[in-house]
């Protein structure tokens, strides 16, 4: 399958701005992503000192 360099180019563009904008809300709701972790590990952790 042949691709057209600029089409290349206009598809690497478009990844690069998704990469860009996946990455920037993932710092910006690094904290709040962290805490729901967390929150998710303690739930666990709990329920399974219940079950013992």
């Amino acid at each position: 399958m042949y691709i057209d360099p600029n089409t290349g180019g206009v598809l690497f563009q478009a990844l690069a701005g998704i990469f860009v904008a996946i990455s920037g809300v993932l710092l910006v709701f690094s904290g709040k992503i962290r805490a729901g972790i967390a929150r998710l590990r303690r739930r666990i952790r709990k329920e399974d000192d219940e079950v013992k």
